[in-house]
């Protein structure tokens, strides 16, 4: 088993709580150390080799797809509406046209997804910014992406009358789910290390499972981040799947297809590469 620093990416949204306060509650090796930080900057720290492995945007893998492999039967998805990834907007969807979209920059899967949604589906091709949701900006733009526990927030005020959950909203037009997270390991790391990425993989695996059996404990020591009550809570964490079957890979193929049609992602076609416990 490798002895050095390992080091592991953990989003710090309330969206992995499911996992992470499992894992939390557990003994590891004490060279397993854990990095918390929103996609976007795990995303860049696995690139620049800061990371070892962890939870990163799905726009990471296909950005850089040679140099990872995705933890098999781990993400962060939705079926349906997730409650944490939405545009906001004071103008309806179809009339952002020409329309400023501040994007919010903690997530490059989000943002190409919300591009997606308006360019390939609605048809409208608004101007974008990339900025704070809760910023001076916010109050200048006519939409406003805004991702994790910012749109937790924002979802329940009378700001936006227009608020698209932007999972429902490829469901509706790909009868898939849409995966916005996987846990990857950098290929070099893995090749050197495979011992220790199974042993790891098997534990994120295990939090996986205890955290759906301890689901209405876990809401009620982290509802109060948002603040929300714990049973909303609930119901936002319930609606999340954790895995990455079939229908989860072949979501995130269709994204991927969409990435390559619009010269959005580094190559024009890649496999899917698992590793598997």
């Amino acid at each position: 088993m490798y002895m050095g620093k390992v080091r592991i990416g953990m989003v710090n949204f309330i969206n992995t709580a499911p996992i992470y306060e499992v894992w939390k509650s557990r003994h590891h090796p004490e060279n397993w150390h854990i990095v918390e930080a929103p996609p976007s900057t795990l995303n860049k720290m696995l690139a620049n080799r800061e990371l070892d492995l962890g939870f990163v945007s799905s726009y990471e893998y296909a950005a850089r797809p040679e140099k990872y492999r995705i933890l098999s039967d781990l993400s962060i998805s939705a079926n349906g509406s997730v409650g944490s990834v939405f545009l906001f907007s004071r103008l309806a969807p179809e009339k952002l046209n020409k329309r400023k979209v501040l994007l919010s920059g903690q997530s490059e899967t989000s943002i190409s997804l919300v591009k997606i949604l308006l360019e390939e589906f609605i048809h409208v091709y608004p101007r974008y910014e990339v900025g704070n949701a809760s910023g001076e900006k916010a109050d200048c733009a006519d939409a406003v992406l805004a991702i994790g526990d910012e749109a937790l927030r924002l979802s329940g005020g009378n700001e936006f009358p227009y608020k698209l959950d932007l999972a429902e909203v490829w469901c509706r037009y790909t009868e898939l789910p849409f995966v916005f997270a996987v846990c990857a390991v950098r290929e070099d790391f893995c090749s050197r290390h495979p011992k220790t990425v199974e042993a790891i993989h098997r534990e994120l695996l295990s939090c996986k499972d205890e955290g759906r059996i301890q689901l209405e404990s876990i809401c009620k020591a982290v509802a109060h981040r948002i603040p929300m009550h714990p049973d909303e809570c609930y119901v936002y964490l319930r609606a999340i799947e954790y895995g990455l079957g079939a229908r989860n890979r072949k979501a995130l193929e269709t994204y991927f297809h969409y990435l390559i049609a619009r010269n959005d992602a580094s190559n024009k076609s890649f496999p899917l590469t698992l590793f598997e416990s």
